[in-house]
Protein backbone atom coordinates (compact mmCIF):
# COMPACT_ATOMS: atom_id res chain seq x y z
CA UNK A 1 0.00 0.00 0.00
CA UNK A 2 1.70 3.17 -1.12
CA UNK A 3 2.08 6.24 1.58
CA UNK A 4 -0.74 9.13 1.47
CA UNK A 5 0.70 12.14 -0.08
CA UNK A 6 1.67 14.84 1.61
CA UNK A 7 -0.19 18.11 2.03
CA UNK A 8 -0.42 20.35 -0.46
CA UNK A 9 0.67 23.49 1.80
CA UNK A 10 2.77 23.06 4.91
CA UNK A 11 3.15 25.91 7.25
CA UNK A 12 4.91 25.60 10.53
CA UNK A 13 6.00 28.32 13.06
CA UNK A 14 6.89 30.42 9.79
CA UNK A 15 8.69 34.23 11.15
CA UNK A 16 9.58 37.05 8.98
CA UNK A 17 10.87 40.34 10.45
CA UNK A 18 12.04 43.76 8.39
CA UNK A 19 13.82 45.79 10.67
CA UNK A 20 12.93 43.89 13.81
CA UNK A 21 9.55 44.09 13.32
CA UNK A 22 7.50 41.14 12.68
CA UNK A 23 5.56 41.09 9.21
CA UNK A 24 4.70 37.23 9.98
CA UNK A 25 4.85 36.46 13.82
CA UNK A 26 4.71 32.48 14.01
CA UNK A 27 1.85 31.15 11.96
CA UNK A 28 1.08 27.73 10.66
CA UNK A 29 -1.09 26.16 8.95
CA UNK A 30 -1.72 23.48 6.55
CA UNK A 31 -3.73 23.05 3.15
CA UNK A 32 -5.05 19.76 1.59
CA UNK A 33 -4.70 18.98 -2.21
CA UNK A 34 -7.75 20.53 -4.33
CA UNK A 35 -8.64 22.80 -1.67
CA UNK A 36 -9.63 26.55 -2.66
CA UNK A 37 -8.45 28.62 0.76
CA UNK A 38 -9.40 32.33 1.24
CA UNK A 39 -6.46 34.64 2.83
CA UNK A 40 -7.88 37.47 4.82
CA UNK A 41 -6.81 40.50 6.03
CA UNK A 42 -6.53 44.05 6.90
CA UNK A 43 -4.31 46.37 4.42
CA UNK A 44 -0.91 45.94 6.52
CA UNK A 45 -1.71 42.57 8.21
CA UNK A 46 0.85 40.56 6.93
CA UNK A 47 -1.25 38.97 4.29
CA UNK A 48 1.53 39.54 1.09
CA UNK A 49 4.19 38.55 3.00
CA UNK A 50 3.70 34.43 3.52
CA UNK A 51 2.27 34.42 -0.13
CA UNK A 52 5.84 35.92 -1.30
CA UNK A 53 7.62 33.23 0.96
CA UNK A 54 5.21 30.29 -0.41
CA UNK A 55 6.55 31.25 -3.71
CA UNK A 56 10.31 31.03 -2.80
CA UNK A 57 10.61 35.17 -3.67
CA UNK A 58 11.25 36.23 0.06
CA UNK A 59 13.39 33.65 2.45
CA UNK A 60 11.75 33.76 6.27
CA UNK A 61 13.71 34.48 8.92
CA UNK A 62 12.41 30.82 10.67
CA UNK A 63 10.12 28.41 10.69
CA UNK A 64 9.61 25.38 7.87
CA UNK A 65 7.46 25.80 4.24
CA UNK A 66 6.68 22.88 2.69
CA UNK A 67 4.75 22.58 -1.14
CA UNK A 68 3.66 18.75 -2.09
CA UNK A 69 6.16 17.45 0.72
CA UNK A 70 9.59 20.36 -0.92
CA UNK A 71 11.24 22.12 1.49
CA UNK A 72 10.33 26.04 0.07
CA UNK A 73 14.15 26.71 1.39
CA UNK A 74 16.22 23.77 0.32
CA UNK A 75 14.52 22.86 -3.03
CA UNK A 76 13.44 26.41 -4.36
CA UNK A 77 13.93 25.51 -7.89
CA UNK A 78 11.46 22.12 -7.37
CA UNK A 79 9.17 24.15 -5.36
CA UNK A 80 9.10 27.07 -8.37
CA UNK A 81 7.63 24.27 -10.90
CA UNK A 82 4.75 23.47 -8.36
CA UNK A 83 3.26 27.23 -8.41
CA UNK A 84 1.30 29.15 -10.35
CA UNK A 85 1.54 32.67 -9.56
CA UNK A 86 -0.82 35.14 -10.20
CA UNK A 87 0.21 38.95 -8.63
CA UNK A 88 -1.97 41.45 -7.92
CA UNK A 89 -0.71 43.87 -10.51
CA UNK A 90 -0.25 41.36 -13.04
CA UNK A 91 3.14 42.23 -15.29
CA UNK A 92 2.16 41.44 -18.36
CA UNK A 93 3.75 42.60 -21.69
CA UNK A 94 1.64 45.02 -23.45
CA UNK A 95 3.13 44.31 -27.02
CA UNK A 96 2.53 40.36 -27.37
CA UNK A 97 -0.50 39.00 -28.44
CA UNK A 98 -2.43 36.70 -26.06
CA UNK A 99 -1.05 33.06 -27.96
CA UNK A 100 2.39 34.56 -27.97
CA UNK A 101 2.49 35.29 -24.64
CA UNK A 102 1.40 31.92 -23.59
CA UNK A 103 3.77 29.94 -25.91
CA UNK A 104 6.09 32.05 -24.58
CA UNK A 105 5.71 31.50 -20.94
CA UNK A 106 4.80 27.48 -21.71
CA UNK A 107 8.40 27.13 -22.96
CA UNK A 108 10.17 29.40 -19.87
CA UNK A 109 7.96 26.36 -17.86
CA UNK A 110 9.53 23.97 -19.77
CA UNK A 111 6.57 22.25 -21.44
CA UNK A 112 7.37 20.53 -24.53
CA UNK A 113 6.76 21.84 -27.72
CA UNK A 114 4.25 19.09 -28.96
CA UNK A 115 2.16 19.62 -25.81
CA UNK A 116 2.07 23.11 -25.56
CA UNK A 117 0.05 23.97 -28.32
CA UNK A 118 -2.96 21.73 -27.56
CA UNK A 119 -2.45 22.81 -23.80
CA UNK A 120 -2.86 26.61 -24.34
CA UNK A 121 -6.01 25.76 -26.31
CA UNK A 122 -7.33 24.05 -23.92
CA UNK A 123 -6.35 26.99 -21.13
CA UNK A 124 -8.24 29.36 -23.92
CA UNK A 125 -11.02 26.93 -23.77
CA UNK A 126 -11.39 27.24 -19.93
CA UNK A 127 -10.33 31.14 -19.56
CA UNK A 128 -12.70 31.82 -22.09
CA UNK A 129 -10.27 33.64 -24.00
CA UNK A 130 -10.46 32.24 -27.84
CA UNK A 131 -12.15 35.35 -29.36
CA UNK A 132 -9.28 37.24 -28.25
CA UNK A 133 -6.33 34.94 -28.80
CA UNK A 134 -4.82 37.16 -31.19
CA UNK A 135 -5.47 40.25 -29.83
CA UNK A 136 -2.57 42.56 -28.90
CA UNK A 137 -2.82 42.01 -24.38
CA UNK A 138 -2.42 46.46 -24.54
CA UNK A 139 -5.50 46.52 -26.16
CA UNK A 140 -7.64 44.30 -23.81
CA UNK A 141 -9.90 45.39 -20.56
CA UNK A 142 -9.21 44.55 -17.41
CA UNK A 143 -11.20 41.54 -17.38
CA UNK A 144 -9.18 40.06 -19.86
CA UNK A 145 -6.09 40.80 -18.91
CA UNK A 146 -6.92 39.04 -15.53
CA UNK A 147 -8.03 36.00 -17.23
CA UNK A 148 -4.42 36.06 -19.24
CA UNK A 149 -3.14 36.01 -15.66
CA UNK A 150 -4.97 33.11 -14.51
CA UNK A 151 -4.42 31.22 -17.90
CA UNK A 152 -0.70 31.49 -17.68
CA UNK A 153 -1.11 30.22 -13.86
CA UNK A 154 -2.46 27.45 -14.49
CA UNK A 155 -0.67 26.72 -17.88
CA UNK A 156 1.89 24.47 -16.90
CA UNK A 157 -1.14 22.55 -14.50
CA UNK A 158 1.01 23.01 -11.16
CA UNK A 159 -0.31 21.30 -7.93
CA UNK A 160 -0.38 25.01 -6.07
CA UNK A 161 -2.10 28.08 -7.95
CA UNK A 162 -1.72 31.16 -5.39
CA UNK A 163 -4.12 34.28 -6.89
CA UNK A 164 -3.50 37.97 -5.13
CA UNK A 165 -6.62 39.64 -5.70
CA UNK A 166 -7.34 38.02 -8.76
CA UNK A 167 -11.56 40.03 -9.28
CA UNK A 168 -9.93 43.33 -8.09
CA UNK A 169 -11.69 46.60 -10.54
CA UNK A 170 -13.39 43.75 -12.39
CA UNK A 171 -17.43 44.68 -13.16
CA UNK A 172 -20.01 42.12 -11.91
CA UNK A 173 -20.04 40.17 -15.05
CA UNK A 174 -16.25 39.71 -15.50
CA UNK A 175 -16.44 38.80 -11.06
CA UNK A 176 -18.91 36.04 -12.05
CA UNK A 177 -16.52 34.34 -15.04
CA UNK A 178 -13.66 34.51 -12.97
CA UNK A 179 -15.41 33.20 -10.21
CA UNK A 180 -16.90 30.22 -11.91
CA UNK A 181 -13.18 29.65 -13.47
CA UNK A 182 -11.77 29.34 -9.85
CA UNK A 183 -14.64 26.82 -8.83
CA UNK A 184 -13.73 24.72 -11.73
CA UNK A 185 -9.82 24.33 -10.55
CA UNK A 186 -11.56 22.63 -7.46
CA UNK A 187 -10.23 19.04 -7.04
CA UNK A 188 -7.64 19.51 -9.15
CA UNK A 189 -5.19 22.08 -8.07
CA UNK A 190 -5.10 23.92 -4.58
CA UNK A 191 -5.38 27.69 -4.66
CA UNK A 192 -4.92 29.98 -2.48
CA UNK A 193 -6.88 33.34 -2.82
CA UNK A 194 -5.77 37.34 -1.56
CA UNK A 195 -9.00 39.13 -1.52
CA UNK A 196 -10.51 41.90 -0.01
CA UNK A 197 -14.09 41.18 -1.81
CA UNK A 198 -15.26 38.89 1.34
CA UNK A 199 -18.82 37.58 -0.29
CA UNK A 200 -16.20 36.24 -3.38
CA UNK A 201 -14.23 34.77 -0.95
CA UNK A 202 -17.29 32.92 0.98
CA UNK A 203 -19.13 31.88 -2.52
CA UNK A 204 -15.13 30.50 -3.58
CA UNK A 205 -13.63 28.75 -1.00
CA UNK A 206 -13.82 26.03 1.18
CA UNK A 207 -11.28 27.42 3.92
CA UNK A 208 -10.64 30.75 5.34
CA UNK A 209 -7.62 32.20 7.13
CA UNK A 210 -7.69 35.82 8.67
CA UNK A 211 -4.58 37.27 9.40
CA UNK A 212 -3.81 40.00 11.66
CA UNK A 213 -0.26 41.81 12.73
CA UNK A 214 1.54 39.00 11.32
CA UNK A 215 -0.66 36.18 13.16
CA UNK A 216 -3.63 33.36 12.16
CA UNK A 217 -6.63 34.81 14.13
CA UNK A 218 -8.48 32.64 12.94
CA UNK A 219 -9.56 29.54 10.36
CA UNK A 220 -12.26 27.05 9.10
CA UNK A 221 -15.03 26.88 6.79
CA UNK A 222 -17.23 29.98 6.86
CA UNK A 223 -19.63 27.88 9.31
CA UNK A 224 -17.20 27.17 11.80
CA UNK A 225 -15.92 30.64 11.90
CA UNK A 226 -19.52 32.08 12.55
CA UNK A 227 -20.18 29.33 15.57
CA UNK A 228 -16.37 30.35 16.76
CA UNK A 229 -17.43 34.02 16.44
CA UNK A 230 -20.88 34.38 17.69
CA UNK A 231 -21.74 31.22 19.05
CA UNK A 232 -25.39 31.51 18.88
CA UNK A 233 -28.07 31.65 16.49
CA UNK A 234 -30.74 34.26 15.35
CA UNK A 235 -34.29 34.27 14.29
CA UNK A 236 -36.25 37.11 13.08
CA UNK A 237 -40.50 36.76 13.51
CA UNK A 238 -43.20 38.92 12.61
CA UNK A 239 -46.02 37.42 14.56
CA UNK A 240 -49.60 38.17 15.78
CA UNK A 241 -51.13 36.66 19.03
CA UNK A 242 -50.93 36.47 22.63
CA UNK A 243 -47.33 37.78 23.39
CA UNK A 244 -47.08 37.45 26.55
CA UNK A 245 -47.67 33.74 26.59
CA UNK A 246 -44.29 33.33 24.04
CA UNK A 247 -41.89 33.23 26.72
CA UNK A 248 -43.03 30.02 28.45
CA UNK A 249 -43.66 28.70 24.53
CA UNK A 250 -39.85 29.18 23.86
CA UNK A 251 -38.85 27.46 27.12
CA UNK A 252 -40.92 24.88 25.96
CA UNK A 253 -38.99 24.45 22.56
CA UNK A 254 -35.75 25.28 23.76
CA UNK A 255 -34.75 26.87 27.07
CA UNK A 256 -31.72 28.40 25.27
CA UNK A 257 -34.25 30.40 23.10
CA UNK A 258 -34.91 34.27 24.38
CA UNK A 259 -36.61 37.64 23.08
CA UNK A 260 -33.55 39.96 22.47
CA UNK A 261 -35.75 42.30 21.05
CA UNK A 262 -39.34 43.10 20.36
CA UNK A 263 -41.17 45.87 18.41
CA UNK A 264 -44.90 47.18 19.25
CA UNK A 265 -47.41 45.68 16.94
CA UNK A 266 -48.47 47.62 13.90
CA UNK A 267 -51.96 48.44 12.50
CA UNK A 268 -52.43 44.66 11.41
CA UNK A 269 -51.34 43.28 15.02
CA UNK A 270 -47.74 42.02 14.14
CA UNK A 271 -44.95 42.38 16.35
CA UNK A 272 -41.56 41.83 14.93
CA UNK A 273 -39.51 39.96 17.79
CA UNK A 274 -35.61 38.84 17.55
CA UNK A 275 -34.84 35.69 19.13
CA UNK A 276 -31.57 34.27 19.73
CA UNK A 277 -30.14 30.71 21.05
CA UNK A 278 -27.20 28.83 21.51
CA UNK A 279 -28.33 25.97 19.31
CA UNK A 280 -26.69 25.64 16.06
CA UNK A 281 -28.46 23.05 14.64
CA UNK A 282 -32.10 24.87 12.35
CA UNK A 283 -35.14 25.46 14.50
CA UNK A 284 -37.02 27.12 12.13
CA UNK A 285 -39.64 24.31 11.66
CA UNK A 286 -40.53 23.49 14.92
CA UNK A 287 -40.52 26.87 16.14
CA UNK A 288 -43.41 27.90 13.53
CA UNK A 289 -44.98 24.61 14.49
CA UNK A 290 -45.08 25.38 17.68
CA UNK A 291 -46.63 29.43 17.43
CA UNK A 292 -49.23 28.05 14.84
CA UNK A 293 -50.01 25.36 17.21
CA UNK A 294 -50.74 28.44 19.92
CA UNK A 295 -52.39 30.14 17.53
CA UNK A 296 -50.28 32.94 16.74
CA UNK A 297 -50.77 34.38 13.19
CA UNK A 298 -47.39 34.19 11.91
CA UNK A 299 -46.18 36.68 8.48
CA UNK A 300 -42.24 35.78 8.47
CA UNK A 301 -39.81 33.95 9.78
CA UNK A 302 -36.26 33.85 8.84
CA UNK A 303 -32.95 32.48 10.44
CA UNK A 304 -30.18 35.44 10.15
CA UNK A 305 -26.82 34.25 9.50
CA UNK A 306 -23.64 36.39 10.05
CA UNK A 307 -22.02 37.12 6.69
CA UNK A 308 -17.94 36.92 6.42
CA UNK A 309 -17.74 40.55 6.94
CA UNK A 310 -19.36 39.96 10.03
CA UNK A 311 -16.58 37.25 11.27
CA UNK A 312 -14.06 39.16 9.35
CA UNK A 313 -14.84 42.44 11.63
CA UNK A 314 -15.17 40.29 15.10
CA UNK A 315 -12.02 37.93 14.38
CA UNK A 316 -9.50 40.88 13.66
CA UNK A 317 -11.40 43.21 16.90
CA UNK A 318 -10.92 40.26 18.84
CA UNK A 319 -7.08 40.24 18.25
CA UNK A 320 -6.60 43.87 18.61
CA UNK A 321 -8.63 43.32 22.11
CA UNK A 322 -5.94 40.92 23.35
CA UNK A 323 -2.98 42.96 22.26
CA UNK A 324 -4.70 45.86 24.47
CA UNK A 325 -5.15 43.86 27.56
CA UNK A 326 -1.83 42.13 26.86
CA UNK A 327 0.57 43.52 30.29
CA UNK A 328 3.29 45.97 28.46
CA UNK A 329 6.62 44.33 29.70
CA UNK A 330 7.68 46.09 32.90
CA UNK A 331 5.02 47.39 34.17
CA UNK A 332 4.16 46.28 37.45
CA UNK A 333 -0.09 45.77 38.47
Amino acid sequence: MSAPLPPAIEVVHLVKSYAGAAAVADISFTVARGEIIGFLGPNGAGKSTPMRILTGYLPANSGTVRICGHSVAAETDVVKRLIGYMPENNPLPEDMRVSEYLYFRGRLKEIPRRKLGPRIDEVLELCDLKRVRHKIIGQLSKGYRQRVGIAEAILAEPPVIIMDEPTIGLDPHQILIVRDLIASLRGRMTVIISSHILPEIEMTCDRVLIINRGRVVAQGTPAELRREMFGRSTYKIEAAGNVAELPALLVALEPTLTISAQSEPDAAGFSTLTLTTERADELGEPLLRGLLEKNFRVRALSRKYPTLEDVFLAATRRSWDAVAAAPVPGNLK
